[in-house]
């Protein structure tokens, strides 16, 4: 009989005994494999803190004791121990199980958190929250008090809240137990000079030589006099791995390691022994990343997060093969050739990305061009500080980042590229619904924060050659800070072959030559329907699947900033209503900047109906099912392009004859 279909409550941990943990972590990493082999989803980072989390859970009580995850998707295993297993079958979906911290799902989780470097800091918070509710663990006082551990791991150490969040768990004066999940990897391999620290920590023999008493080096660590005096709450065996020449002790933490993270005698002991000190410690715990299937393990970087796969045996051998699931050629691969062609073109390009090489399409650029193309690991700010810097210099950096992580950069896109006038150059993946990652990685509000930079440029793609050209506008848009953005999709093959123009600033492009208003014989459409990115592929396919019934009139929108005010005059000006399409927020997004230009041009903005993400949380589910919940889908959008129709019919606008009057409209507006 299986056991982990029977664990609803970790509390049954504490009774089995070290064989049956054993035998548990094996069914939890077969199931999370199967399951993510079926769905996609985080795998290698799952299957390196198992024993790690069971121990965890042994020793611990989480729903009395604190526990946060830094970085939030390696919390399967927890989910799985905390009564979810039932919720597997439908991870990263809303009929399942969220891949990521989830307090919506269980009070076992403190934070949906996604982003990296958060969880000391947040820990820290309940740390002191809890001290003044007189609800902390106190040896004597209080020893059914809370404990508090944050859980870091995949290199999101290195990242500069957490370093941020270190300094201040040094100064607490309670228990504050750290568990460092050193992999040796971040989502890739992580960079700096703090992750080469821990690479020569890894190969060096002080693994083996710590083990020594520790009286002796008490006294050296910061506060020694206090962990002295406290000694005596210490294990033996945290005494005697106390690690002397610890990074970690210049934040004034006790730091106790590295131990085997996949030993589970050796995880419960010494964290039975952490759980009763009541000093901060750092528990430096080495992993494998991947661990347990030979395939992971070898290639942790293709199974951080891999879409769906098929494993079967090699043919006369034992060999598991993998083989993943591929639905076409998508815009990070789009976009890595197109940035090998520019930086082949113009030694002038460079390029950087925070710990994304695989992910943001950058690892080819970043092997072709090795001197030119940089990795500074989960750093974004810093990244885009770095970035502005080579443009003071002269150079045309580009920064490939996930739209949901430039959030975290978002104060250097101000300060040191956009008030600088320096043109940095924002390669946004990722942009709006991604799908089964959910609420914490969509990026539906990068056009809504850089629309409120003076003189920034954004854009976004919808398709290849799109991506292409935007690329190469940016490449020689020297005037300051510029963005493309573009989905986690697969690229459409709708318009290729049929000749891409360059991107001019501020001007969009018709993809109805018949109803284009801004040509002497251009027809005025019943409905205009503006759509920014890859919306407008939908656009066309639902203007195609209306027919005869409407005249819809589709344009690619190209620009958020500065929108294409020539054509919004054109259309309002003789009565065309507009629809606005975008796969961001309805708030601060593309189309709000239609409204303040209509706004601004004198116009009546009544006839302007936006459509994009609503003001509600999406969460995980495919991105096909997401887009439909919001009504971005055919359906959703051909609904609204009726009904922006029936708006203009009950305005009497429909009685206007519209037909060969776009260039004396455009002159008017111009």
């Amino acid at each position: 009989m299986r056991i982990l279909p029977t664990i609803s409550s970790p509390a049954q941990l504490r009774g089995m005994e070290i064989a049956e943990l054993e035998v548990l972590a094996g069914e939890i990493r077969e199931a999370i494999c199967e399951q993510v082999s079926k769905s996609g989803g985080h795998l290698a980072p799952n299957l390196g803190v198992v024993e790690l989390t069971i121990a965890l859970h042994y020793v611990f009580d989480f729903g009395h004791d604190r526990l946060l995850f830094d970085v939030g998707h390696q919390c399967y295993p927890h989910k799985l121990l905390t009564g979810r297993y039932p919720l597997l079958s439908g991870l990263r979906t809303s009929a399942g199980m969220s891949g990521f911290p989830a307090p919506s799902e269980s009070a076992y989780d403190l934070f949906s958190v996604g982003h990296a470097g958060t969880g000391i800091s947040s820990a820290v918070g309940m740390a002191r929250g809890d001290t003044l509710a007189g609800e902390a663990f106190v040896p004597q006082s209080c020893p059914d008090g809370r404990r508090v551990v944050s859980l870091i791991g995949d290199a999101s150490i290195v990242n500069g809240v957490a370093m941020e969040g270190l300094n201040n768990a040094g100064t607490l004066d309670r228990q504050f137990l750290i568990v460092l999940n050193d992999n040796g990897m971040g989502i890739s391999k992580p960079q700096g000079a703090v992750a080469q620290y821990f690479d020569r920590l890894r190969m060096s023999a002080l693994y083996t030589d710590l083990k020594r008493g520790a009286k002796g080096i008490l006294k050296h660590v910061p506060g020694g006099a206090l962990v002295h005096e406290a000694s005596h709450k210490m294990g033996e065996a945290t005494k005697a791995m106390i690690n002397e020449g610890a990074w970690f002790e210049h934040f004034g933490l006790v730091t106790v390691g590295p131990i085997d993270g996949h030993s589970l005698p050796t995880l419960i002991e010494f964290l039975s022994e952490a759980r009763e000190f009541d000093r901060p410690m750092v528990l430096h715990v080495q992993t494998t990343k991947g661990k347990g299937f030979a395939f992971s393990e070898n290639d942790c970087s293709t199974f951080h997060s891999p879409p769906a796969f098929a494993r079967y045996e090699e043919q006369g051998t034992s060999n598991c093969m993998v083989e993943l699931a591929s639905n076409g050629r998508t815009f990070t691969a789009a976009f890595a050739d197109a940035m090998a062609d520019l930086m082949e073109r113009d030694a002038q390009v460079v390029a950087a990305t925070a710990a994304m090489p695989d992910g943001t399409g950058i690892s080819k650029v970043l092997e072709q061009f090795p001197d030119r193309v940089w990795d500074t690991g989960i750093c974004e700010s810093h990244a885009l500080d770095m970035l502005a810097g080579m443009a003071k210099c002269g150079f045309k950096p580009f920064f490939a980042v996930y739209s949901t992580f430039l959030q975290r950069a978002f104060d250097q896109a101000f300060q040191e590229s956009a008030l600088q006038g320096l043109p940095v150059r924002l390669c946004l993946d990722r942009a709006g619904l991604v799908g089964g990652d959910g609420a914490v990685h969509h990026g539906f509000c990068d056009v809504a924060l850089l629309r409120t930079l003076p003189g920034a440029c954004l854009m976004a793609a919808m398709d290849e050659p799109s991506l292409r050209v935007a690329l190469a506008f940016m490449a020689d848009f020297e005037e300051g800070l510029s963005a493309v953005r573009y989905p986690r999709d697969v690229v459409s093959a709708r318009f290729v072959g049929a000749g891409t123009p360059p991107f001019e600033l501020g001007k969009a492009r018709c993809l109805t030559p018949e109803f284009d208003v801004c040509r002497t014989d251009g027809v005025s459409p019943d409905v205009a329907v503006l759509a920014y990115g890859t919306l407008a592929i939908s656009a066309i396919a639902t203007a195609e699947a209306i027919g005869d019934d409407l005249r819809v009139g589709v344009w690619d929108a190209r620009f958020a900033k500065p929108v294409d005010r020539v054509l919004i005059g054109a259309l309002l000006e003789v009565g065309v209503p507009i629809l606005t399409i975008e796969d961001h927020s309805v708030i601060g997004g593309f189309g709000a900047a239609v409204l303040e230009a209509a706004q601004g041009l004198g116009l009546d903005t009544s006839g302007v109906v936006r459509l994009g993400i609503p003001d509600i949380w999406v969460h995980q589910d495919p991105r096909s099912t997401q887009l439909s919940g919001v009504g971005l889908d055919l359906a959703g959008i051909e609904r609204s392009i009726r009904e922006a129709a029936a708006m203009q019919a009950r305005g009497g606008a429909g009685s206007l004859d519209r037909a060969g009057v776009g260039r004396k409209a455009s002159e008017r507006v111009h």
